[in-house]
């Protein structure tokens, strides 16, 4: 697919996600000019190929591979809504306190299950009692893919269930202000009426959370057409009963109130019909290359203009590539940590590592093109 025929892909994948979200049958005539090989690759890339399903079944196109999509996604969340039953009921009889996050409950707010796809759950819970939701979710027949190693621990469970367990919202390793607002969430929750120990936001701290969230993909590799059809349904939903004063001031304290007006303004243009500002298409230029969780290219390149830019930049970032600050080797190799005298072998290992998976000679690549 070239250049040009992604853009028009992408083109369709907006229109076509938009009607599938505002419940609009979407013209049929339209809809079969664009190649649907195509079309699919494009809404792939930023994981809308069910809500692209659900629109073009309303148009009376049915195509294998949207429709497989579709029902895949459909499973998923049947899957895992089921898991995450167990697991709460688990949590309950463990008095651990515990809160959905993310897509875990946006999923909700689309019109038709699937629609929003999702490649895991996400909750919060009570970090001192790690050993124990370990143990519970090994009981429900789950893996352990990573345990201890950053503020989340991941467990799979075949075919499709993968739960990421969050001890805290953000490492010391984000944005300064994001990490001291969310330090002790808690006091930031609200006590669910219908279960013992689950909590959740009021509408408008859910909000502010999306945002800061997503301004962490953002600001790091990039993000895609999914995070902005979030914010749309959020603000459908929610638009005219939210304190925007509230959020206006809490985005202030964490250093986003710029991002959070300009990624709502794109997702109100985009899906809603309006006319994109100039601002809107500068954004959207960068989302529609990124992805669903923006690419390692995007991340290298900001690393290098934080540093400074040109070479300078470039030679601060293999710096740091080459030698990890403390502050990540805490988070991601916490034995060498506690071991620093074994400091010289991670040097080594992460070295080899990068050659064999080829990141090294990807990482020179991008540098090369970088002025």
């Amino acid at each position: 697919m070239t250049k040009e025929e992604y853009r028009t892909a992408i083109e369709y994948v907006i229109w076509l996600s938009g009607c599938a979200v505002n419940g609009t049958v979407p013209d049929r005539e339209r809809a079969k000019k664009i190649s649907l090989e195509n079309l699919y690759k494009a809404a792939k890339m930023h994981m809308l190929t069910a809500a692209v399903a659900y629109s073009l079944k309303t148009a009376g196109i049915c195509d294998k591979n949207f429709e497989q999509e579709k029902a895949k996604s459909i499973r998923k969340i049947a899957a895992m809504d089921i898991d995450k039953s167990l697991l709460f009921e688990g949590l309950e009889k463990q008095k651990i306190w515990y809160m959905p996050l993310k897509g875990t409950v946006v999923k909700d707010f689309y019109p038709s299950i699937g629609m929003r796809q999702m490649s895991d759950f996400d909750i919060l819970f009570d970090a001192e009692y790690a050993e124990n939701v370990h143990d519970i979710m090994l009981d429900l027949g789950f893996s352990c893919e990573s345990f201890g190693v950053s503020n989340h621990d991941v467990y799979l469970k075949k075919p499709v269930s993968n739960f990421e367990m969050h001890k805290e919202l953000f490492s010391e390793l984000h944005k300064p202000e994001i990490y001291q607002y969310y330090k002790n969430v808690k006091e930031r929750l609200i006590k669910d009426d219908d279960n013992g120990y689950g909590w959740h936001f009021r509408t408008e701290d859910l909000y502010v959370y999306m945002t800061a969230h997503e301004y962490k993909h953002f600001s790091d590799c990039g993000t895609g057409l999914r995070s902005i059809l979030d914010t749309y349904v959020f603000w459908q939903k929610f638009g005219g009963q939210l304190d925007e004063n509230y959020i206006s001031a809490e985005t202030k304290k964490l250093g986003i109130s710029d991002f959070e007006k300009q990624n709502r303004s794109l997702a109100l243009h985009l899906f809603g019909g309006g006319e994109l500002t100039d601002e809107d298409r500068e954004m959207l230029e960068y989302i529609i290359y990124s992805g669903t969780y923006g690419t390692f290219k995007n991340s290298v390149e900001k690393s290098v203009k934080k540093n400074g830019g040109g070479k300078k930049g470039k030679m601060l970032y293999l710096r740091d590539k080459l030698f990890l600050p403390l502050d990540r080797v805490k988070q991601f190799y916490p034995f060498y940590y506690k071991h620093k005298i074994l400091l010289p072998v991670l040097f080594f290992y992460r070295i080899g590592k990068s050659i064999k998976n080829g990141k090294s000679k990807k990482i020179l690549e991008i540098l090369g093109k970088i002025e």
